[in-house]
């Protein structure tokens, strides 16, 4: 063998070996790619996921606050119904304290009229709320009522009620306050 056929020889040799790394560079960049590809796709949906986390969490602390304002607040329109009561009350209380011997039985009147719109004023509001009295005749019934004691009579049979010591409400369906009464023995 010649020196030009090994010159050539080592010539093709070398360019086999470059052509092999330029092949396994290139696999090794098609490998790297992928991963790459794959890499920035995971950290896309690490970002959505972290976006939408937040905003669920800024959700969720927006409905406890609605949550909480709603709770503080939902007698709110009872509290304004109320207050004119109480303007009914203060002027009956400025009436009395402007009465003197001379108009007394003017101002008794006045005041007996007075509490009796007052009361049918009040009882107007607790409907409109939805807040009922318990009706208290015929037999007891221990889901409302609450008896007492228990006394003998003529004219009711027993288990009957007799008296209501105290009425009871209900709001909706639910019992506020159940109505004190003595039962029939």
């Amino acid at each position: 063998m010649s020196q030009e056929e090994k010159d050539l020889e080592q010539t093709q040799h070398e360019e086999q070996q470059t052509e092999a790394s330029e092949t396994q560079s290139d696999e090794q960049t098609q490998e790297q790619d992928p991963l790459e590809a794959a890499q920035a796709e995971a950290a896309e949906y690490k970002d959505k996921y972290i976006r939408a986390h937040a905003d669920f969490e800024n959700a969720k602390k927006r409905l406890e606050k609605d949550k909480a304002n709603a709770v503080a607040y939902a007698n709110e329109s009872f509290a304004k119904d109320i207050l004119a009561v109480i303007d009914s009350f203060e002027q009956a209380l400025a009436s009395i304290e402007g009465a003197n011997e001379e108009n007394s039985g003017e101002v008794l009147e006045k005041m007996k009229e007075g509490v009796k719109l007052t009361y049918e004023q009040l009882k107007k509001i607790l409907e409109k709320n939805h807040i009922k009295e318990i009706s208290c005749e015929g037999e007891f019934d221990p889901e409302v009522h609450q008896a007492i004691m228990q006394v003998e009579s003529d004219e009711h049979e027993p288990g009957d009620i007799v008296q209501v010591m105290q009425k009871g409400y209900t709001i909706k369906d639910r019992v506020l306050r159940p109505a004190m009464v003595s039962t029939c023995k």
